[in-house]
């Protein structure tokens, strides 16, 4: 499964304001979708069902060192299964450190807001016009800082992001292969 840093893809709910943003990225791979089922919302619940157990761990350390400084951490959650089942991928759910900003039927926008830095995460699925069985699946993240901290609290992240993101989209993509008969 070939997973790639590309552009961003402009049709995103992220460009449609126009917004400088201090960083973006985005990393695409492509999924077969036979009977046309997935949906943006078959991507945020994988997303947060199908993370590699060292994202996790490493979430885990930044919550544990972010919170010496106020910022806003991941709340413990008692039944995550339960909670990511009944995501509806509505403006304002919250799940963890993300809270669900936008969504339309081809994408759901989820990030935070805190006073170092705004992030954005935006689940992007693209049908391709060659392919009628095959889609896209984009995960775009952009950043704007709000202060000095937040930019020295972004260079690390930075280096961990482009790893952690690739490896992401390639579990969203396993365990969505796994839930649809393709």
């Amino acid at each position: 499964m070939k997973i790639e840093e590309v552009a961003y893809p402009k049709e995103s709910l992220l460009f449609q304001k126009n917004k400088d943003y201090d960083y973006v990225d985005s990393f695409r791979g492509t999924i077969v979708d036979k009977q046309n089922k997935i949906t943006p919302l078959d991507l945020l619940k994988a997303f947060f069902s199908s993370g590699p157990k060292w994202i996790s761990n490493l979430f885990a350390l930044r919550n544990k060192i972010v919170a010496l400084f106020g910022l806003k951490i991941s709340t413990n959650v008692t039944d995550k299964e339960q909670l990511i089942a009944s995501l509806k991928g509505v403006p304002n759910e919250q799940i963890g450190l993300f809270k669900v900003f936008e969504s339309n039927q081809n994408e759901i926008l989820i990030g935070e807001d805190d006073k170092h830095l705004n992030f954005r995460v935006s689940l992007l699925l693209k049908s391709l016009e060659n392919d009628a069985f095959s889609k896209e699946i984009y995960i775009t993240t952009t950043v704007i800082y709000h202060n000095n901290f937040g930019r020295l609290y972004f260079l690390p992240v930075k280096i961990f992001h482009k790893k952690i993101v690739p490896s992401m989209l390639k579990s969203i993509i396993a365990e969505i292969k796994n839930e649809v008969i393709i």
